[in-house]
């Protein structure tokens, strides 16, 4: 009855309330559910922990790329841009499969943005029987008889008591720089970018000295034609900078983690790709030079191979001055970088200091870098040098007297 009689007295059109009922999940699957969100949590806090991705956090994008193919010149044909003037940028683009895991790197001139393509071979990568990419060829004007054959190219090598250090050397009246102060002027970074190359060989007199890197579309070709207009050559080795990798200097770099016999290949690969060269030396490789497991093995190499080594100064740790001494090495070390600020202004400051240091020591030796302002300038210092009673010497002419003095 009291059913009926409530259901009587609910106003018309309206439903009777309802009781609501509460879901309730078993106790153990509520468990359940806490311990499978624990383990995920534990899990995503570990990946963040442990994973070693020096990228984690960051944006990331994944780009799919194809493998070029003898038509596809569209990417090729891409133009690049440097992010900073002066300096060189190191790409590595996918190419066609080629005999000895043949590669092409690009190397973008930073001071133009002009690309230059370089084909390099397995390098490590390859075995030591493997047949690797075809080797550079020979320079005019360069003594077979100085050459030996790697499986990269020629590279130099002494003939009884002849060496390439002193075959190599540019032409100068050592008499006359024995006597009063003398002055070397190195300008590097050269062989990429055909234009401030040839700014260098052609602006700048005889004996200022031109080191080459071993990248660029034909290093062999603009080493060549600084020989002819007499100018000596070195070869830039890269080597790691404490940086490294975020600052490469690019491929088949001598790494203080790689073993002395797979430092000495690479340093093959970069002996392989001029001739004609007196001496080597260092490109980068702040840590390199400071690490004396590294560096004695090439310092051995420069001595059996008859060619001197020159320290650019970039790193007071350097233990290379003490290894070529060793070993009878030609010696000579950078003192001033005369281009470190590219103004007229600086760079004429800098060069009044290496006078300086020349008459205070007899011998000096400035670094610089192919700029346009750096050459001119440099160019018209040397014009009136004579003039302050120093003399421009050739590198490996003053390398000669700084050991005699």
């Amino acid at each position: 009855m009291t059913e009926t009689a409530d259901d009587l007295s609910t106003p018309l059109g309206q439903d009777k309330p309802r009781r609501k009922r509460r879901l309730r999940l078993p106790f153990t699957a509520m468990q359940a559910l806490a311990v499978m969100l624990g383990l995920l949590l534990v899990t995503f806090a570990g990946f963040a922990i442990f994973n070693k991705d020096p990228l984690g956090g960051e944006p990331m994008v994944r780009i799919a790329i194809r493998e070029h193919k003898a038509t596809d010149k569209a990417a090729e044909q891409k133009p690049a841009a440097a992010e900073q003037a002066g300096k060189q940028e190191v790409r590595e683009a996918p190419k066609q499969a080629a005999p000895g895991d043949q590669k092409t790197v690009t190397m973008i001139d930073g001071s133009t943005g002009a690309r230059h393509d370089v084909v390099i071979g397995g390098g490590d990568a390859a075995g030591k029987g493997e047949p690797v990419a075809a080797a550079p060829p020979v320079m005019a004007g360069i003594d077979s008889k100085l050459l030996e054959k790697s499986r990269y190219g020629m590279i130099p090598a002494m003939s009884g008591d002849v060496k390439p250090f002193n075959v190599y050397a540019a032409e100068a009246d050592r008499a006359k720089a024995a006597k009063m102060p003398v002055v070397a002027i190195v300008i590097g970074g050269l062989g990429i970018g055909a234009a401030k190359t040839t700014d260098a060989i052609m602006k700048l007199p005889g004996a200022v000295t031109l080191a080459f890197t071993p990248y660029g579309s034909d290093p062999g070709k603009l080493a060549e034609r600084a020989r002819a207009q007499r100018h000596e050559i070195f070869l830039q080795i890269p080597m790691e900078p404490y940086d490294f990798p975020d600052n490469d200097p690019g491929p088949q770099t001598l790494l203080t983690s790689l073993t002395a016999d797979q430092n000495t290949d690479r340093l093959y690969w970069h002996l392989s790709r001029v001739q004609g060269y007196a001496g080597i030396t260092n490109f980068m490789g702040a840590r390199f030079v400071a690490t004396e497991a590294a560096m004695q093995p090439i310092i051995r190499e420069a001595s059996r191979r008859g060619l001197g080594f020159f320290d650019d100064g970039s790193s007071p740790r350097s233990i290379a001055s003490q290894a070529a001494s060793n070993l009878a090495v030609p010696f000579g070390k950078g003192d001033i970088a005369l281009d470190v600020v590219p103004t007229a202004a600086e760079i004429d400051r800098a060069l009044t200091k290496l006078e300086s240091v020349a008459r205070e020591r007899g011998v000096a030796v400035g670094t610089a870098s192919a700029l346009p302002v750096s050459i001119e300038r440099i160019g018209a210092w040397t014009r009136t040098l004579g003039d302050r009673g120093i003399l421009l010497v050739p590198l490996t002419t003053a390398m000669l007297k700084s050991k005699s003095s």
